[in-house]
């Protein structure tokens, strides 16, 4: 097999392997073959131009028109002319299942459904992927830059996937790359063999390492070694750091750290990423169902998780410890004994897709009933997967409180802890100043945090003329915060981080819970949770209740008992109740409701109140720093990547004509240094090296090469005497302007090539091999001498040993 074809083959491999990552974003994988057999033939298509020959641009270009014809004929045969060619109404059909593939994307979650649009994406940038592989790897014989297009494909992969298997992902991308790489190594060696050098080493017995070919293959050995290494080393060392808990390769939103006396912590990671998407599902996918024996279902809310962290730019659960789950939960924090409560049982069934760190149950849950590997985190009252533990599958018993307090005790609640008020009061400094305004705005007037709490919810309900909308933007910062009470539209993300910050600004202890709503009956006291039901709500904090449930959002939900305006209190005339002005507008643009409207009236849309209809989108308060950071790395690494070559070369030339020497040894190393660089400058500008030639002979090579002006080529042969006279003459002498030789040289032959190749001189010049041969070498020196050292003491008398 000539090297071409084995590249060629890796090169597909590579693209197939790397192609692989996408499996886990559709539930059907027949697309796939599909991908192969086209990548099969494209590859096929480009090894038949090169054999022709054809240009190197003229060879991509056949590469991708049929690489169009092929996918006309698969996607579009009924449009085309003749089945494969794309006229406007094939071309036009291509921008319609594009459109549709993107619509489909953005509507749902992983896996989605292989649509047709989502099947031409696939396999469509399979094929974009593998033309830009096969060109840079084979065509212009460049594996290296082959990576990229490799990487950004897997980087999607990755960044989409939420399975447990993403390890087995890289490993293929990674070993498919590898195999690029050594392929490549390979043909490279097979055409250029070894340059000047020096003498070589004998090896064992005499015998010199190219006489039986182990020089050409000691290079592919230790680059395999490198490679395995390298693979190692990327899928073992983020298991042993902290902040990496489990690789990055681990579950997507992987929760739980190991810790001293089995304690442990769970992750700052941020479950809302999929909220809007869930909502905006078509389909309405069953997550949870339940049986439950409790009289009504209006207040079980399915609770996820608790976010109770807000740096200014998102809320997320803070990063706190874990221990096994107890047979017994203990007491909701600050749930006194007087107020009313009942437990109740429930029995919840997860769908067999529903794959979720988080176990989704009533709160406040008294005793949880599961197996598995699942931890306890007592401030949010949650209960997390542990190392890859999901609530796929899973059916499990869960004993919760209905806590029915009265506005009374809510208008009666003492001042809370100080670790509470200090932790979950916290608001960044940077917050705008509206939004506090605002708030003081809404609840002026209140005389208690119940009555400034009870505001807040109306205003956002029902009062403030706000519009709920699935379709925009789900910013959660300080800055969408601001925009969303200036807009009034959103959803439930914006209604509960929006009121749980402002609750927070008057001094009440805020965060924000995540999960499904109640859902619907089906039948036989049977209850059916879907995607559509996800949702997110504040929790507000009194002493002598716990955290208790608020629901801002219009037309989500149900309005807590003990905040609507007619439940009844020990004294109408106290201040427990909601006060006159309760619902009172902080606008004037608000609409007027009659006072005889009731709040669960208003917040389901009836007496004139703003509808929730669905409009356009606001934008967001731009992408988190993460992200920021992450691109930013990125694009610095795509740039500083392709110029290491021509880097490392400017500095080897720096090095090799440096100054002069003084000793003898310093003379010939000097001018052999010299001799090394010219023949790498014209390597470098398409004359590779012959080391069967003399000195004497190369010089001349490179003038007739080169076509050199006299003047350079003078330069050249005055580097090829120096050369020789340090070899062969008794006492070496040293000569001077060899660097200046050399440059000129180089002006020399740079001023006889092409722009192309004095471009690829600059940025990828051919002797930048030198690094990989380098480290081959030095790696089996490492290698003979540790074998030489064990020999030598497995040959020493036991008596010797020590």
């Amino acid at each position: 097999m000539s090297g071409g074809t084995r590249l060629s083959i890796s090169a597909t491999l590579a693209t197939f392997l790397a192609t692989c990552a996408l499996l886990p974003l559709v539930d059907k994988s027949t697309w796939i073959v599909q991908a192969a057999i086209l990548l099969v033939i494209q590859a096929a298509v480009g090894a038949a131009a090169r054999r022709v020959p054809l240009a190197r641009a003229l060879t991509v270009t056949v590469q991708a028109v049929v690489s169009l014809l092929l996918l006309t004929l698969v996607f579009a045969r009924e449009q085309a002319l003749g089945m494969v060619l794309p006229g406007p109404e094939a071309i036009r059909h291509f921008g319609d299942l594009l459109a549709a593939g993107g619509d489909d994307v953005s509507r749902y979650m992983i896996p989605a459904p292989l649509s047709e649009g989502i099947r031409l994406m696939l396999v469509g940038g399979a094929l974009v992927i593998g033309l830009a592989v096969d060109a840079l790897a084979v065509t212009f014989r460049s594996a290296a830059p082959a990576g990229l297009p490799l990487l950004a494909l897997y980087s999607v992969a990755a960044g989409l996937s939420e399975g447990g298997t993403d390890w087995l992902w890289f490993l293929l991308a990674a070993g498919g790359y590898l195999l690029l790489l050594l392929a490549e190594g390979r043909d490279r060696l097979s055409q250029w063999g070894r340059v000047f050098g020096g003498a070589r080493r004998p090896g064992p017995g005499g015998r010199s390492p190219m006489a039986d070919g182990g020089g050409a293959l000691a290079p592919v050995r230790t680059g395999r070694r490198i490679g395995v290494l390298a693979l190692g080393i990327a899928l073992v060392v983020p298991l042993a750091l902290p902040a990496l808990d489990g690789g990055l390769l681990g579950p997507s939103g992987k929760g739980v750290g190991s810790g001293p006396g089995g304690g442990g912590t769970i992750s700052a990671v941020n479950p809302l990423v999929s909220l809007q998407n869930s909502l905006n599902q078509p389909e309405d996918r069953q997550v949870l169902a339940y049986r439950t024996d409790a009289e009504q279902t209006a207040d079980l809310y399915m609770r996820i998780v608790a976010l109770d962290e807000f740096d200014g730019t998102s809320w997320r659960p803070s990063v706190r410890s874990i221990t096994d789950v107890p047979s017994q939960l203990p007491t909701p924090p600050g749930l006194g004994p007087d107020v009313r409560r009942t437990e109740i049982e429930t029995r919840i069934s997860a769908a067999d897709w529903y794959a979720q760190d988080w176990l989704p149950m009533p709160y406040p849950a008294s005793e949880v009933s599961i197996d598995g590997r699942w931890r306890f985190e007592q401030v949010g009252r949650t209960l997390v997967g542990d190392h890859g533990q999901t609530t796929r599958g899973k059916q499990y018993t869960v004993k919760s409180l209905i806590v029915q307090p009265t506005p009374q005790q809510l208008a009666n609640a003492g001042e809370p802890p100080a670790d509470i008020a200090r932790e979950f009061t916290k608001v960044p400094e940077s917050f705008p100043d509206v939004v506090r305004a605002t708030a003081r705005k809404v609840t002026e007037g209140a005389s208690n945090n119940y009555e400034r709490a009870v505001k807040l919810q109306d205003w956002f309900a029902a009062e403030g003329g706000f519009t709920y909308n699935t379709q925009v933007s789900a910013g959660s910062g300080s800055a969408a915060i601001a925009r969303f009470l200036k807009e009034k539209e959103g959803f439930c993300v914006h209604f509960s981080f929006s009121m749980a910050a402002m609750a927070r600004t008057l001094g009440i202890p805020a965060r924000v819970a995540v999960g499904f709503t109640p859902g619907s009956p089906e039948g036989s006291g049977r209850y059916s949770v879907g995607l559509r039901d996800a949702h997110a709500w504040p929790e507000l904090y009194f002493e002598g209740v716990g955290w208790t449930r608020f629901e801002p959002t219009p037309t989500r939900g149900t309005v807590p008992e003990y905040t609507q305006e007619d439940t009844p209190a020990d004294d109408p005339s106290d201040s427990a109740a909601p006060s006159a002005d309760a619902s009172a507008a902080p606008s004037a643009a608000e609409p007027s409701t009659s006072q005889s409207c009731s709040l669960i009236e208003r917040k389901e849309g009836g007496c004139n109140s703003a509808a929730p209809a669905v409009v356009g989108g606001s934008s967001d308060d731009g992408p988190p720093f993460g992200t920021i950071l992450l691109v930013s790395l990125a694009v610095l690494l795509v740039l500083v990547v392709p110029m290491l070559p021509m880097l490392w070369r400017r500095r080897i030339r720096a090095r090799r004509l440096g100054a002069a020497g003084r000793t003898d040894a310093d003379v010939v190393g000097r001018t052999l240094a010299a001799w090394r660089e010219l023949t790498d400058t014209a390597w470098d500008h398409g004359i590779p090296p012959d080391d069967s030639q003399t000195p004497r002979g190369t010089a001349a090579r490179i003038v007739r090469l080169g076509l050199l002006e006299p003047d350079a080529a003078e330069s050249v042969r005055r580097v090829a005497s120096a050369v020789e006279q340090v070899l062969y003459a008794p006492q070496p002498r040293p000569v001077a302007g060899l660097g200046e030789d050399v440059r000129r040289a180089h002006d020399g032959l740079r001023a006889k090539v092409s722009r192309r190749t004095r471009l690829r001189a600059l940025l990828a010049p051919r002797s930048a091999v030198r690094v990989v041969w380098a480290l081959s070498e030095r790696g089996e020196s490492l290698r003979v001498s540790a074998r030489t050292r064990w020999a030598a003491v497995r040959s020493r008398p036991s008596g010797q040993q020590g």
